[in-house]
């Protein structure tokens, strides 16, 4: 049964976060790209840190150019034995949060790890192939380096890092020793039937919004199913271990179950952890019980 703190917050977030249904493509094409326009879209633009406490006293952070920014922090004072790579969701639409650097750099305190979060460009003004091959790569740098780096996401970043790692295995590059997955976007088409029941239940997350978000992010019908988009319908043999964690009230999960389903035929060694009537992406929901659960089963994983 999901704590109070939980259901207190699986009722503010959305009103937070002025979640509701769209009303029409367009309208909510013009919507976004009116907010981005808002946005500091210039080369150095900054993290949004202000959740994570002492942020300037204990991380050093740097900014590389992928063609777009990526991120770079470094812990002052502290050992670094590998490389966390997170990667942020928001439906492919939306920047970095100040709740993604604050979980990621906490799990990377917790594992002795420098974070690189790469600042991706977005849909609808773009689509996953002006970053795909740039994140793919620069992730195998650190996958390659001393000590490798952990893959990490959470929705659409989720969905994305396990994109990223099946082109890293194609391509024979270094691996990530193992991924961590948020309720992750892994199924752009739409392909479980039982999405559409998760949308009734679902507080946060809406099917017309996510269906516009997946054709803004593939650029093209034909480009929906391809592994690059919808990694759960890829061939997963081989890749590095990993963990998920979703939630049941959540309209992704039946993404997730595919996701696992298909993990099991191909051996790939997944574990899935689903928690009854949690929402989306509870593991990242600050000081609720069931987050601190996922981040000790998350930090028990890595070691």
């Amino acid at each position: 049964m999901p704590s109070r703190r939980h259901d207190l917050l699986a009722r503010l977030v959305p009103v937070l976060r002025r979640s509701r249904e769209l009303d029409d493509e367009p309208t909510e094409r013009a919507r976004v790209e009116a907010w981005h326009a808002t946005l500091d879209q210039g080369p150095d633009r900054a993290l949004p840190t202000r959740v994570v406490p002492r942020f300037a006293q204990r991380w050093d952070a740097t900014v590389t150019d992928l063609g777009f920014p990526c991120h770079v922090l470094t812990p002052r004072g502290r050992p670094v034995d590998r490389t966390l790579y997170y990667v942020h969701g928001g439906g492919y639409m939306a920047p970095i949060d100040p709740f993604h650097v604050r979980y990621a750099t906490r799990l990377a305190d917790a594992i002795g790890a420098r974070v690189v979060m790469p600042d991706y460009p977005l849909a609808p003004e773009h689509t996953w192939k002006d970053s795909h091959d740039a994140l793919v790569e620069d992730a195998a740098r650190w996958a390659g380096s001393d000590g490798g780096a952990v893959l990490a996401g959470d929705s659409a970043g989720g969905g994305l890092a396990l994109a990223m790692a099946l082109s890293m295995r194609d391509r024979g590059l270094p691996q990530a020793s193992s991924l961590v997955l948020h309720a992750p976007w892994v199924d752009l088409t739409t392909s479980t039937p039982e999405t559409f029941a998760a949308d009734a239940i679902d507080p946060w997350l809406f099917i017309g919004k996510t269906q516009a978000y997946a054709a803004w992010w593939a650029g093209s019908a034909d480009d929906l199913g391809r592994p690059e988009v919808s990694p759960a319908l890829g061939d997963l043999a081989g890749l590095p271990r990993a963990i998920m964690l979703y939630g049941t009230r959540d309209l992704l999960a039946p993404g997730c179950r595919l996701l696992a389903r298909r993990a099991a035929e191909a051996g790939w060694d997944l574990t899935a952890i689903e928690e009854p009537d949690l929402i989306h992406v509870y593991g990242l929901l600050p000081f609720v019980p069931e987050s601190a659960r996922a981040f000790r089963q998350v930090r028990a994983f890595l070691r």
